[in-house]
């Protein structure tokens, strides 16, 4: 099993940053990847920014030029550094190791969420 631990989070005003970071446990494997999704209230989860084992990235259209994602394999932590918040990325944001299992195969792990909210 792999366990997350989100950490980072709050209020900040349009314009600030925040980091957010997240420590995997457990039976970490590779090739995986960790990234952050959020959630805001009536839609649905959505991808904000994933890094693989090898560093490759991928972002969202709506944080590229804001939103920086990074990994220490060493500690087993990915972080996401974001700039220039704006009221539209309030939601809660949640850390996901996907661990490849095989072919096109794949398990997903969650964390629990850690609440970000930008004020206008």
């Amino acid at each position: 099993q792999v366990q997350l631990v989100e950490s980072g989070g709050g209020l900040v005003q349009a314009g600030g940053s925040l980091r957010l970071s997240c420590a995997a446990s457990g039976s970490i494997l590779s090739p995986n990847a960790m990234g952050w999704y959020r959630q805001a209230p009536g839609k649905q989860r959505q991808l904000v920014a994933t890094i693989t084992s090898g560093d490759s990235t991928n972002y969202a259209d709506s944080v590229k030029g804001r939103f920086t994602i990074s990994r220490d394999n060493a500690k087993n932590t990915v972080y996401l550094q974001m700039n220039s918040l704006k009221p539209e990325d309030t939601a809660v944001y949640y850390c996901n190791l996907r661990r490849f299992t095989g072919g096109s195969f794949y398990t997903d792990y969650w964390g629990r969420g850690t609440q970000v909210t930008v004020s206008s």
